[in-house]
């Protein structure tokens, strides 16, 4: 019998035992971030980052990065979010072979740069610098 796709709040609890490893100094920096999960990104979401495809986006920072933010926060503001996207997630584990878990904390990992203000291009350098 096939086992049944990991649901939103199994993939949410992932993202936080993700989120709980990492190291606290650097948690800390994060402030209040919320993390959310979603099956697809919404259409606004797409249309801004310029994407066909629901599947072309596997998390989301919603907000204002630690580069742009001011030292008071504004009256109404909402705190920043991670958005992860569990179908195209699963789709990309079901192409890869990767581990989910290692999937969705990469995902966060890379969202949380976004947050910190650092770009795709950043992060993929960081990346290939710190080496396999």
């Amino acid at each position: 019998m096939r086992q049944p796709f990991p649901t939103l709040d199994e993939i949410e609890a992932m993202a936080e035992q993700a989120y709980a490893g990492l190291p606290e100094a650097f948690r800390a920096l994060c402030g209040d971030i919320v993390i959310r999960v979603a099956d697809v990104p919404a259409d606004d979401a797409l249309d801004a980052l310029g994407l066909a495809s629901p599947y072309d986006l596997l998390g989301l920072f919603q907000g204002i990065g630690m580069a742009h933010a001011g030292a008071t926060p504004w009256t109404g503001q909402m705190p920043n979010m991670i958005w992860l996207y569990r179908k195209p997630i699963l789709a990309y584990w079901q192409e890869t072979g990767d581990r989910l878990e290692d999937i969705v904390s990469h995902v966060l990992i890379h969202e949380i740069g976004h947050h910190f203000g650092l770009s795709d291009e950043d992060m993929e350098r960081i990346e290939a610098e710190a080496g396999p």
